[in-house]
């Protein structure tokens, strides 16, 4: 089906759905997705969110820095996936120069806590909440997970559709 078919629906429910048959490829659920960069790096969208610590984070207080923006949800099984792998590229890489922030779209607090619960090793790099999908709207998500490279500029200079190895060389 299309994604442009899908256009009645509210975002989050269109994602879903684009989400739940993309895990249905082996490409998709194999992580096989790969970094494209963004022609003419236009800049990332604004974006300030409260995080599981309780802490307030904008992409302007990260500038200066590379900033890996991933969206994902605790449904979508390659964002499941890819989770272990982005907490050992966060403990390997120097966070005066690089940064993650994970945006968890549609679910409240406490649900993403016990989800995140369940990792033998729960992540530690920021996770911010965006129960109501504003910020998954105003960026060009059209599948879960999907991740952007913002550079020290706050541009978008690369993006990844599909579940990544994040440690992988």
């Amino acid at each position: 089906m299309p994604f442009t078919r899908l256009n009645g629906l509210p975002a989050f429910m269109r994602i879903f759905i684009f989400c739940a048959m993309s895990s249905l490829s082996s490409a998709h659920a194999s992580g096989a997705g790969a970094y494209t960069a963004i022609a003419n790096s236009p800049p990332a969208p604004t974006l300030k969110l409260p995080t599981l610590s309780g802490a307030t984070v904008t992409l302007e207080s990260l500038r200066g820095k590379v900033v890996l923006v991933n969206f994902w949800a605790t449904w979508c099984v390659p964002c499941r996936k890819e989770i272990p792998s982005m907490q050992r590229l966060w403990l390997q890489l120097d966070h005066s120069k690089f940064h993650i922030l994970a945006i968890a779209i549609g679910e409240d607090e406490a649900a993403i806590s016990q989800f995140l619960s369940t990792f033998n090793h729960p992540p530690t790099f920021p996770i911010a909440l965006d129960k109501e999908s504003t910020t998954l709207n105003s960026w060009p998500v059209k599948a879960l997970p999907t991740t952007f490279l913002i550079d020290q500029q706050g541009r978008i200079a690369y993006q990844a559709i599909g579940g990544l190895e994040f440690d992988s060389p």
